[in-house]
C-alpha cells in the first residue's frame, strides 16, 4: 500500500482519489488538506480519511505520509512542491505543472536537487485509446509523424479560481492547451525539439481577462507540426479528439463526446451523464467508465508502480516544464501575431535534429511522387525527375 496525502478537495482531488482508491485496490489516501475546514470534513467523511487539516505544512509533514497528491489551484503548486522538498516527500502535481515556465523550472529543479520522485499528472496521455494509438505509431503503423493534432473544447471549468488570472496564471491556452501540446509531442517524439509557436486567441464569450478560445501550431525540429485547438466557449460537453497524420498512414480518436454510448431520455429520475455534461435530457452520450477513459487509472497505476519501482514514470516534471515553455510561446505569438521561439533553458533531448530525406527514390533518375492503382486496373507512377524538376507519369503494366 501507498500511503497519499491529498492536496485540494475538489473537482479533480476527488476524480484522483476515486481512481486512487479504486483502480490497484491497496492505495490510501491518509492525510488531506483544503483552504476551508468544512471542504477538509467533509472529505474525510467520504473517503475515510483519518487526518485533515487547513495547515498544508501538517497535511504533508507526516510519518505515514509517503507520496503527495497536489490537486491544487495553479498558483499554489510551487508552495506544495517545495514544501514536498523541505521534507522529502514524493509528489504528483496536476496539470498545468506551473503558470509559466519559470515557475516550472524553479519546481523541476527543486525537485531533482532534493532528489524526490517526481510525476507530472497528465491524464490524457493515460487514456486507453491514447496508450493504443501511440503503441501503433510506435511500432512503425504510421511512419514518420508529419502532424499531430489534439481538440479539447468544453463550456468551462468548474471552480472560480481558473477564472482568475492571478491565481491560474491563463485561461484555456494553460488549462486546456498544456493536454494538448503533449498528447501532440508524445505523438511526434518527446525527444524531439519543439522551436517555435504561432498562435490565435481571444475572449469571444466570457465576462473575462484571459482568453476563452484559441488555436496553435507548435513547430518541430524535425519538421513536424503539432496543433492544438482549445475553447471554454464550445457548446455541448467535453470534446476530446486527437488526429495524427504519418507518411504512412493516419490515426483519428474521439476520446469523450461521441463513445459509442447514446441514450434517450425525458429527464424523469435522470442525473449525472459525464463530465461537463450540459443536459440530462434529450439525446445523451454517457460516459461508462469516465476514471478509466480520462487516463486516471493508467496514470496513477503507472506513478506509483514507478514510486515502488525506484524508476521513473512516463511523465515527469521535466515534461510539465517542457509543455510550459511551449505555452509561454504561444502567449507571446498570440499576442505579438508572429512566431515566437520556444524558450527552454533545460532541454535534454535529440540536438541539430533536421529534416529526415523524404524523398523516395524510384530510379537513379527519378524521385516517386505517388504510386496508385487506377479504376481500370492499370498501376500508374506519378515521377519527379530529379534535374530537371519535370513531373512525368508512367502506367505500369
Amino acid at each position: 500500500m501507498t500511503r497519499i496525502a491529498m492536496l485540494g478537495t475538489g473537482f479533480i482531488g476527488r476524480f484522483y482519489t476515486d481512481s486512487l482508491h479504486g483502480y490497484r485496490s491497496k492505495d490510501k489516501i491518509v492525510s488531506v488538506y483544503s483552504r476551508r475546514e468544512e471542504s477538509v470534513k467533509k472529505f474525510m467523511a467520504d473517503y475515510d480519511v483519518p487526518f485533515g487539516t487547513t495547515n498544508m505544512e501538517e497535511a504533508i509533514n507526516r510519518p505515514d505520509v509517503e507520496v503527495v497528491c497536489v490537486s491544487l489551484p495553479n498558483n499554489l503548486h510551487e508552495e506544495a512542491v517545495m514544501l514536498c522538498c523541505k521534507h522529502k516527500k514524493a509528489v504528483m502535481v496536476t496539470k498545468p505543472l506551473g503558470r509559466n515556465a519559470e515557475e516550472g523550472k524553479r519546481m523541476l529543479e527543486a525537485v531533482e536537487k532534493a532528489g524526490i520522485f517526481n510525476g507530472y499528472l497528465e491524464d490524457l496521455v493515460y487514456t486507453p485509446k491514447f496508450l493504443k494509438a501511440h503503441e501503433s505509431i510506435l511500432s512503425g503503423a504510421l511512419g514518420r509523424i508529419l502532424w499531430a493534432k489534439s481538440r479539447e473544447t468544453h463550456p468551462g471549468p468548474h471552480s472560480e479560481w481558473f477564472w482568475d488570472m492571478e491565481q491560474a496564471g491563463g485561461g484555456c491556452i494553460l488549462d486546456l492547451g498544456c493536454h494538448c501540446v503533449e498528447i501532440a509531442r508524445t505523438y511526434i517524439g518527446k525527444d524531439i525539439k519543439p522551436i517555435e509557436v504561432m498562435c490565435w486567441a481571444d475572449t469571444q464569450v466570457k465576462p473575462i481577462d484571459a482568453e476563452d478560445h484559441a488555436i496553435g501550431l507548435v513547430k518541430y525540429e524535425n519538421g513536424a507540426i503539432g496543433q492544438f485547438e482549445v475553447s471554454w466557449t464550445f457548446r455541448g460537453g467535453l470534446d476530446l479528439r486527437d488526429e495524427v497524420m504519418g507518411s504512412e498512414g493516419t490515426i483519428w480518436t474521439n476520446g469523450f463526446l461521441r463513445t459509442g454510448f447514446e441514450m434517450f431520455t425525458t429527464g424523469k429520475g435522470a442525473d449525472y451523464v459525464a463530465e461537463k455534461a450540459e443536459s440530462n435530457t434529450g439525446w445523451l452520450f454517457p460516459v461508462g467508465d469516465e476514471l478509466n477513459e480520462l487516463g486516471y487509472n493508467h496514470m496513477f497505476t503507472d506513478m506509483l508502480n514507478a514510486f515502488e519501482q525506484g524508476t521513473q514514470p512516463k511523465e515527469t516534471f521535466y515534461d510539465g516544464y517542457v509543455v510550459n515553455a511551449i505555452l509561454d510561446a504561444a502567449y507571446r505569438s498570440a499576442k505579438s501575431k508572429l512566431w515566437e521561439p520556444v524558450k527552454l533553458d533545460v532541454w535534454r533531448g535529440k540536438t541539430g535534429f533536421t529534416k529526415d530525406s523524404h524523398l523516395q527514390e524510384y530510379d537513379a533518375d527519378h524521385y516517386l511522387v505517388k504510386e496508385e492503382v487506377t479504376h481500370y486496373g492499370a498501376k500508374k507512377l506519378i515521377l519527379k525527375n530529379k534535374q530537371t524538376g519535370k513531373i512525368s507519369e508512367k502506367i505500369v503494366n
